[in-house]
């Protein structure tokens, strides 16, 4: 509330200020400065006698509602009398005055006075837009937002439009952190403004405190569901009131009998599913996609449903510790929709999952190495889906033990696309590769190259692959220590996490003296939230951020701290203050902007 008042006593004294300065200059433009500081440091006895100079100047009604103030903190309300009703006097038509008045009775201790002034005032509020606005601002800045809110509902009245105003009504509901108010307005207006479901969603979420909310806000959309049950905006924020509750299947069941009682064709809720996978509701998902394959192949959802529902399960059981054979019953269903669908551009999807799957986890990277070959050969894909695929096949080719033909297609991409994020993207991969091999002087000099790509990312991991290999082959020693931790990351790259961890411990027991202590941790931090480990993964980027202030992996892992902390480990405290440590310390991090939005957004700001 105090940001608000100061922002309004800014802008009238700027505007009181301007206006001084150029009709009455023999008053000192710094006098004003100097009164806002005195205001601002509640010495409101000097503040007083300056304003009380700028006021009486001619011209200056500007400066009013501070001078006014001022009065009030020093209770002087027979002087703040007399000035108010001079302005009265020398300006009935305007409002402003006469609620100033009230917001002195107010202060003074008489309430009925001050509501009786109020209540006239708007009273006789014409059939008039503009001076609907006018009014309800005035009683915006001083504070009588009840009253604020008491003239937008009666210039809805007076307009016949039970939709005017609302934008001002949501932002007074939404300063006042008034919950109920809140939902009923959005409730109102959603349906004829669906583009507002977003912020709707946004604001809420902030100001909600606990289940009780939601619960109060579910009973809400219910009873707007009982009267206008075809309306699906009530259904879609219902959903998600159902999802911030982490209640998905019920959701869901919202959803289906939404979509039965409707006789829809099952767009909404194909819509909706994005919401749970995008939530981790993997099980829900599936089922979502199993009910739209109910439908029968004539339906255009039948086909995406299909294809969705494999990605999913794709998600699930390829995270954490997963399971064989449930992986080897999702390469069959891939390649079940290969086998009717045949190998063309709408399939080249399952071919890529299939060859992921088979090159990663269920060591078959020769049969994915065959099916890569033969999609680039598939007609009607273009020159980039060519360049990716020809990336993923030298990725294989790495796993297949022959890594100069995967140095050889990741030339030819970077080649062919020389300035692209794709070129940069096969350029990276064989700094890498030339790093898995030990070739350490090759793969730095690709990355110094590559330090002013585009890309940020790719520009990021460049040069922390530099700075990697510059600042650990200055011996022998360290070069020998390096090595271990290439053919660590070359575990990794090849999915066997339990050796590459196993590897990466034994550097410090060759080598104790080593400096590659930060890297080591942030290898094993990555590893531990591929397998969804996230307390532990915490643990030791917490001790990384800690230990290495000045290491080329601390931004990083001070974002993908936060980053968990937001999106895995629920703590929004926490990844408030990581975010803010990475914006504080390191301004410079390419994370920093990001970092900026994420924390602004978690604070509320903007919404």
């Amino acid at each position: 509330m105090k940001r608000v008042i100061f922002i309004i006593i800014l802008f009238f004294c700027y505007s009181a200020k301007a206006q001084n300065f150029r009709q009455n200059r023999q008053v000192v433009p710094d006098e004003s400065s100097l009164a806002i500081q005195y205001y601002q440091e509640g010495d409101y006895d000097k503040a007083a006698v300056i304003f009380e100079k700028l006021f009486s100047s001619p011209n200056n009604e500007g400066y009013f509602d501070i001078y006014f103030n001022t009065l009030l903190k020093l209770k002087k309300y027979d002087v703040a009398e007399k000035i108010v009703r001079k302005q009265i006097r020398q300006s009935p038509q305007s409002e402003i005055y006469s609620i100033a008045l009230g917001k002195l009775y107010q202060e003074k201790g008489d309430p009925n006075a001050a509501n009786k002034i109020f209540t006239d005032v708007i009273s006789k509020l014409p059939k008039d837009e503009f001076k609907i606005r006018m009014l309800a601002n005035s009683f915006y800045r001083f504070e009588n937002y009840e009253y604020a809110i008491q003239t937008f509902k009666q210039g809805r009245k007076l307009m016949n439009d039970d939709k005017a105003f609302t934008f001002e009504l949501l932002n007074i509901y939404k300063f006042k952190k008034d919950k109920l108010m809140l939902m009923q307005e959005y409730l109102d207006i959603l349906p004829s403004t669906p583009q507002l479901l977003p912020q709707a969603e946004a604001v809420l979420a902030i100001l909600f405190e606990d289940k009780t909310d939601y619960q109060a806000f579910q009973a809400g959309i219910l009873k707007k569901i009982q009267k206008e049950p075809d309306v699906e905006i009530y259904i879609q924020l219902l959903t998600w009131n159902y999802i911030q509750q982490q209640d998905y299947d019920m959701a869901l069941r919202q959803l289906i009998a939404f979509d039965k009682r409707t006789k829809a064709d099952g767009g909404t809720l194909f819509n909706a599913i994005y919401t749970f996978v995008d939530n981790s509701a993997y099980e829900t998902a599936i089922k979502a996609y199993e009910y739209l394959l109910t439908k029968g192949k004539e339906n255009q959802y039948y086909l995406p449903s299909k294809i969705e529902m494999l990605n999913t399960k794709y998600s699930i059981q390829t995270k954490g510790k997963y399971n064989i054979h449930d992986l080897e019953l999702l390469a069959k269903d891939y390649q079940t929709l290969i086998d009717e669908s045949g190998k063309n551009k709408n399939t080249l999807f399952a071919i890529k999952k299939l060859a992921t799957l088979q090159s990663y986890y269920l060591n078959e990277p020769a049969k994915a190495e065959i099916a890569l070959e033969d999609a680039i050969k598939i007609p009607g894909i273009n020159a980039l889906e060519i360049g990716q695929l020809k990336l993923d096949l030298g990725d294989i080719y790495i796993l297949t033990n022959q890594p100069w033909e995967a140095f050889l297609v990741y030339e030819q991409v970077s080649k062919q696309f020389e300035g692209q994020a794709i070129g940069n993207e096969a350029r990276y991969r064989s700094a890498k590769l030339s790093f898995y091999q030990g070739n350490f002087d090759y793969s730095n000099g690709q990355c110094l190259v590559l330090k002013a790509a585009t890309s940020q990312l790719i520009a990021n991991d460049a040069l922390n692959l530099s700075l990697l290999i510059s600042d650990n082959i200055q011996t022998p020693t360290d070069s020998s220590a390096l090595k271990i931790y290439a053919d660590a990351e070359m575990l990794v790259f090849m999915n066997l996490t339990a050796q590459a961890v196993k590897k990466l411990d034994s550097i410090s027991l060759k080598y104790p003296q080593n400096s590659l202590a930060d890297a080591i941790l942030m290898s094993k931090a990555r590893i531990l939230i591929k397998s969804e480990d996230f307390e532990q993964a915490a643990v030791i980027l917490k001790k990384l951020t800690d230990d290495f202030k000045d290491g080329i992996w601390t931004d990083d892992a001070l974002f993908t701290l936060a980053d968990l902390y937001e999106k895995k480990l629920n703590n929004i405290a926490e990844a408030k203050i990581y975010f803010q440590r990475l914006i504080t310390d390191y301004p410079g991090s390419m994370f920093s902007a990001e970092a900026r939005k994420r924390f602004r957004n978690l604070r509320g700001d903007g919404v």
